[in-house]
């Protein structure tokens, strides 16, 4: 079996061998019709089975565009332009997509390019994938889309930019390169930390075009208060003129406060115990004066006048008139025990002192008729009380001051 499969072969080469020239010529016929087909479909991307739905894209200029470029989604080829319409406006291209992409109607179109050589597209920048969805004969409005800038207008804005350049400091900047054999390396680290620069930036181009145009917000506003800004410098150069002299001052201040500052918590921190206890009963106090506000209103009522006022309103006629009252005041007594005046042994207050006085008519100002907080039951003395009771002894700390009988004892003899 071998032997006759090995004969055919033989057979076949030695068949091929004598219509050589007949098997090269439909080889090479092969070959260019796989090749024409490759380029057809594959590179130029003709396909006559395509389905596709055409429309048009306003533009405010060509951008450089040329028919046959692509037209992707997001840089994914979808279609290409079939010719570009000069209007009074601007440019219609009018572009080929595939029937089986459905591409947002309100997308952001822009004009783009593959490199610094050109061969530019238009790309389509969905915000989202729902409808409405652009369809045969649909128009891209102008406003969507957005070109490159133009070189006249670069070149216009670079001769800006060169304009404000300083030549003599761009010498300055040359010879201080030059001076060392370091120059071209610092020359490198310079464009090296631009080039960082500008990928950093790359990476956030919203963000960076958003500060621009914010940017540009907040120097016309310095620019509109230029003269304000003038003012408030030289108001400012007078300030730090002023200050100038008073250095000194401030250094004896930096130097001095450190001490100070140790005094003060020094004093803080021997009296915390007497502040722990000082602090409570001043959120007593607290309380207490927050809920007698009424009461507090009317012992310091606002419809007086200040007291400059009245002894103008007393000195008039040439004279100074005043009215004498000879009858008696009322006097209240609190049904506490009387002590000496005189008495040297720093007793403690009575814990109740009250009118027993209840008269409104005679007491009009007394403590009794007092506004007071509802269900507040202190216009006097509570049921049974000592009115002999006094308040508890004032704490004793390590800085008390000892009050026997007739005052502390001085730390030296009193002259005789």
């Amino acid at each position: 079996m071998i032997e006759a499969l090995s004969r055919r072969l033989v057979a076949l080469v030695r068949a091929g061998y004598r219509r050589k020239n007949l098997l090269s010529g439909v080889a090479l016929a092969m070959t260019l019709v796989v090749a024409t087909a490759y380029l057809l479909v594959g590179a130029l991307r003709v396909n006559p089975t395509r389905s596709t739905y055409q429309i048009t894209i306003a533009l405010p200029d060509s951008g450089g565009l040329l028919t046959d470029q692509d037209v992707s989604v997001r840089g994914v080829p979808v279609g290409r332009i079939e010719s570009l319409r000069i209007t009074s406006t601007g440019v219609d291209a009018v572009a080929n997509i595939k029937s089986t992409v459905k591409i947002p109607a309100a997308s952001k179109v822009r004009v783009s390019g593959l490199s610094a050589a050109g061969e530019q597209y238009i790309d389509f920048e969905p915000l989202s994938n729902t409808g409405p969805f652009l369809t045969g004969g649909s128009v891209v409005a102008r406003d969507q889309a957005t070109t490159p800038i133009p070189i006249s207008q670069l070149l216009a804005d670079a001769d800006g930019m060169l304009a404000q350049t300083d030549p003599d400091k761009l010498e300055l900047v040359k010879r201080e390169l030059s001076l060392s054999a370091e120059g071209p390396r610092k020359l490198t680290d310079i464009v090296d930390g631009g080039t960082f620069l500008l990928s950093t930036l790359d990476s956030v181009l919203p963000e960076t075009v958003r500060l621009l145009k914010t940017s540009r917000v907040v120097f016309t506003m310095l620019s509109d208060v230029n003269n304000g800004l003038v003012a408030t410098t030289d108001n400012l150069d007078r300030v730090f003129k002023g200050i100038t002299p008073m250095i000194g001052g401030y250094h004896r201040l930096v130097d001095q406060a450190p001490g100070m500052l140790s005094s003060v918590d020094g004093l803080f921190d021997d009296n915390s115990d007497t502040m722990v206890g000082l602090l409570g009963n001043l959120v007593t106090a607290a309380q207490l004066l927050y809920v007698r506000v009424p009461a507090l209103n009317a012992l310091f009522p606002n419809y007086r006048g200040s007291t400059v006022a009245a002894l103008d309103s007393a000195i008039h006629e040439n004279g100074m008139w005043a009215t004498v009252e000879i009858y008696p005041r009322y006097t209240c007594d609190y049904g506490t025990p009387r002590r000496s005046p005189s008495a040297a042994d720093y007793p403690e207050p009575y814990l109740y002192g009250y009118c027993r006085d209840t008269d409104q008519s005679v007491m009009v100002r007394g403590a009794h008729n007092a506004p007071r907080p509802p269900g507040d039951d202190t216009a006097g003395p509570p049921p049974g009380a000592d009115l002999a009771a006094t308040t508890d002894p004032t704490p004793k700390g390590r800085y008390t001051i000892p009050t026997p009988y007739g005052g502390p004892p001085l730390l030296i003899d009193p002259p005789r």
